[in-house]
């Protein structure tokens, strides 16, 4: 079959390494949302389980279809506000907030309105937002290195050696070398891990005007600027110019399936997206659909052990996590720092969208790549508008 020619072991790295990030990183917003909101256990593991299933149905099913890696993942800026929204809220009138966020990406992408603004949007400006997601976690490679310096520099040396060496395997040599080095130097904490499977809980939604509004729609707009124009701007910058509508329609309609069950946002992801779609996945961009194949099952693999994977990623050194997802990213953060220099007249707004979204400012509940493309679109709008000349202004008098 194609897709056993297609596959490739750093495709399975990629897959591996983006579910690693998505559960050491973001995962956590989920847990403290479930814990600030007094959830039972059980309705939290449901919430992992939903989620991950969520992004692996909706990965696999995209990926294989369009033959693009497709990563979807649940909402990370939608779990954070939670954080601060959900204590309070009766969780079925949650739930049905969910549905309601779910119902309105899933009619925004039927009608094409998100591809309408990203054919707006110039090239230097997605390409800066999309190099400014990625700044914090290249930055963090190194600034990794004074807590762990073995640990740090001996993950960064085989990156060096294999980059020359032998390019592709770069990323999965250097994830062997950390965890030889953790394990030797007793880092990993696998102690406490305890294997159980997860069941799902269904939990009846009740709709309310007032939870919609005020929850519903919120969770829908952080969801759609945080993730699926940043999404959309990771897959443009890595030469896949695909539209949104089937995506968005897709992840929208799985959210609201599984809300019953917890699950807050399934949407295009754009971090852990950034991992698949570049060249560490494979050289040629047609064949690493099949990372976006694999990731998708390793979500699934994740939820039904939704009860263990907790326990499982927290066994992992930061230091580790913080140095291979840096490390796993630095090609990709090159293709859209280099997209801001290649759209020549937007060099400024490009710039402006970089820095703004690398400053990880948060403002108004709306996150720093909402922030980093209105300034450079400010920018690009500023710069571009053409005063009419003297001369034609007499003519016309």
């Amino acid at each position: 079959m194609p897709f056993f020619k297609d596959c490739s072991g750093t495709a399975v790295v990629a897959a591996v390494l983006a579910v690693v990030v998505s559960f050491t990183g973001s995962a956590v917003l989920i847990f403290q949302a479930a814990h600030l909101a007094g959830l039972p256990e059980a309705v939290t593991s449901s919430w992992i389980w939903a989620v991950s299933i969520g992004s692996g149905i909706t990965g696999i099913f995209l990926s294989w279809k369009m033959k693009i890696p497709v990563i979807t993942a649940w909402s990370t800026p939608g779990a954070a506000l939670l954080i601060a929204m959900l204590p309070g809220v009766p969780l079925d009138e949650a739930i049905g907030a969910y549905i309601a966020s779910a119902l309105i990406i899933t009619v925004i992408g039927l009608t094409g309105t998100l591809d309408a603004i990203m054919r707006r949007i110039p090239a230097a400006v997605s390409s800066g937002m999309f190099a400014g997601i990625l700044f914090s976690f290249g930055a963090r490679v190194f600034s990794s290195v004074r807590p762990d310096p073995v640990l740090a520099l001996g993950m960064i040396a085989s990156f060096i050696v294999f980059r020359r060496v032998s390019p592709r395997y770069s990323v999965a040599a250097a994830m062997a070398v950390g965890i030889v080095i953790a394990a030797a130097g007793g880092m990993m904490h696998f102690e406490s891990l305890a294997f159980a499977l997860t069941e799902p809980v269904f939990i009846r939604p009740q709709f309310s005007w007032a939870t919609v509004v005020g929850l519903g729609i919120p969770l829908a707009l952080v969801t759609i600027t945080g993730q699926y124009i940043s999404g959309m701007a990771v897959l443009h910058a890595s030469g896949y110019r695909v539209q949104s509508n089937g995506i968005m329609a897709v992840t929208g309609i799985c959210s609201a399936l599984l809300a019953p069950f917890g699950a807050h946002a399934i949407n295009l992801s754009s971090l852990t997206a950034a991992i698949c779609t570049g060249p560490e996945a494979h050289k040629d961009p047609s064949r690493r659909y099949v990372a976006g194949v694999f990731c998708g099952g390793f979500y699934i693999v994740a939820g039904v052990l939704g009860s263990t994977i907790p326990s499982l990623f927290s066994a992992l050194p930061q230091t580790f996590v913080a140095v291979l997802a840096g490390l796993a990213l630095i090609s990709a953060f090159t293709t859209g720092f280099m997209g801001i220099f290649k759209d020549s007249g937007n060099i400024e707004a490009g710039i402006f969208a970089f820095l703004a979204t690398a400053s990880g400012m948060d403002f108004l509940g709306l996150g720093s790549p909402f922030w980093g493309l209105l300034f450079g679109g400010l920018m690009f709008a500023v710069l571009a508008w053409h005063k009419p000349c003297p001369q034609c202004s007499q003519k016309r008098t």
